[in-house]
C-alpha cells in the first residue's frame, strides 16, 4: 500500500498482519543500517560484525516479537535499539572473551548524540555498568540506551519514552555521569587486581 507510514505498518502487524513487517523493513532499513554504521564507526579497522549482519539479526529478532503491542515509530526503534544493544554486547562478549578488560578502552561520553570519542568502546563494561544502573534507575538506563545505543535525540527519547525532553535531558546528564564514575571505578578496580 503506498503512503503507509511507520506506524500504521506497526499497528497492523500488532494485529497480526505478518506482511506489514515486510512492508515496514524497507522504510525502516536504511534507518536501522545509519545505526549499525554509527556503532561499528568507533569500532577498529578488524571488527568482524558487519552492519547488515546487525541489521538482519535485528530483523530476524524482531520477527519473533508477536505479542507487541506497537505504540508507534519511537517504540519501535527504542525495542530495535535494545536488540542492536544485546547483538553488539554479545558479539563483544564472544570477541574478548578471556580477556576481560585487557585491551578495552574507557568510554567517554560525547554530549551531542551519545556517541563516544574512542573508537573500541568496551561495550560489555558498558552493559554491565549500564545493567547496574538500571538497577538504581531504570529510566536513566533507559535514557542512556535509547540515546547511545539507537542513537536518537533528545525529542525523540522523550517520544519513545512519554516523558518530557527536559526530563531526558536531566537524566542523560545525570546518568553520563555516573557511568563514567562506575566505568573509572571498575577500569581502577579491575588494574589492581591483575
Amino acid at each position: 500500500m503506498v503512503g503507509e507510514s511507520v506506524t500504521e505498518l506497526l499497528i497492523e502487524w500488532s494485529h497480526g498482519d505478518r506482511g506489514a513487517l515486510d512492508r515496514l523493513m524497507p522504510l525502516v532499513y536504511e534507518e536501522l543500517r545509519n545505526v549499525a554504521r554509527h556503532h561499528l564507526s568507533r569500532e577498529n579497522a578488524g571488527h568482524t560484525l558487519p552492519g547488515t549482519a546487525i541489521v538482519h539479526e535485528t530483523y530476524l529478532r524482531l520477527v519473533e516479537q508477536d505479542r507487541v503491542e506497537w505504540h508507534g515509530r519511537a517504540h519501535f526503534f527504542g525495542v530495535a535499539a535494545q536488540m542492536i544493544r544485546r547483538i553488539l554486547v554479545d558479539h563483544a562478549r564472544k570477541r574478548h572473551a578471556g580477556k576481560r578488560g585487557g585491551s578495552a578502552r574507557r568510554l567517554a561520553f560525547d554530549e551531542t548524540l551519545g556517541t563516544t570519542s574512542c573508537r573500541d568502546p568496551d561495550l560489555v563494561a558498558l552493559d554491565d555498568a549500564l545493567n547496574a544502573l538500571a538497577v538504581l534507575d531504570p529510566e536513566q538506563s533507559r535514557v542512556v540506551e535509547l540515546r547511545f545505543f539507537a542513537g536518537m535525540t533528545i525529542t525523540e527519547t522523550a517520544e519513545a519514552m512519554g516523558i518530557s525532553a527536559s526530563t531526558v535531558q536531566r537524566h542523560w546528564v545525570t546518568a553520563k555521569a555516573w557511568l563514567y564514575d562506575e566505568l573509572n571505578r571498575r577500569d581502577e578496580g579491575a588494574s589492581n587486581n591483575p
